[in-house]
């Protein structure tokens, strides 16, 4: 009877603690912590706290979260995403900053953070595509398809990120599986701009004297 009763508080813990996350909670989430509540319980589809409070933008609970040392910042959902590529996909600069700080992993095999930065179509994916290549991102890094993150950038992202990769050096003549490069990506999505820069930068390093 004492241990289904220890039970049945801890599950009743976890799903009070994973509804605050959700709801950007962080007094709640504060609460249970002091109760040393395990800030690295998964919940009922294996995610961290970290993974469902970035994918529901709850950030005063996620920078509650990365002040606490027992965090696991690096935890695997079951896609094999980290916090930090999720903090890149959404634009949260100053936590993928804290992330960075605590040692998150820039460089993982398959799909990484700059893949998920470079498909943000937002303005702030520059600054974030920036941070993560300041901190020594691979820049043609392959997904399991071959997919570089110039090419996500090409298909999904800002202009701006496609002409920042390209200038710090992003192969444009890489293909993936089906034999894909970042201008044909850029073209079968109809990303004008996108394509058109691509084109003025491969004319700009071929031309006579370059």
């Amino acid at each position: 009877v004492v241990l289904c009763a220890v039970c049945c508080n801890a599950l009743a813990n976890a799903s009070a603690f994973f509804r605050a996350v959700q709801q950007n909670n962080e007094s709640k989430v504060v609460e249970l912590t002091l109760f040393e509540f395990d800030l690295n319980t998964r919940n009922e589809r294996n995610e961290h706290a970290l993974h469902v409070a970035l994918r529901a933008g709850s950030l005063e609970v996620v920078d509650f979260l990365l002040l606490q040392n027992v965090l696991e910042v690096d935890a695997r959902n079951p896609q094999g995403e980290s916090p930090l590529m999720l903090a890149a996909l959404k634009g949260y600069l100053p936590q993928a900053k804290r992330l960075i700080e605590r040692r998150a992993e820039v460089n993982k095999p398959g799909w990484t953070p700059l893949h998920y930065a470079a498909s943000n179509a937002g303005p702030e994916s520059v600054a974030m595509v920036r941070l993560l290549l300041e901190h020594h991102a691979y820049i043609d890094a392959e997904s399991p398809n071959r997919t570089t993150p110039l090419m996500m950038a090409a298909q999904y992202g800002h202009p701006d990120v496609v002409q920042l990769l390209l200038e710090e050096g992003a192969d444009s003549s890489l293909k993936n599986d089906q034999g894909l490069s970042a201008l044909d990506f850029a073209q079968r999505a109809g990303r004008k701009t996108s394509s058109e820069r691509m084109l003025a930068f491969l004319r700009q390093q071929s031309a006579p004297g370059r």
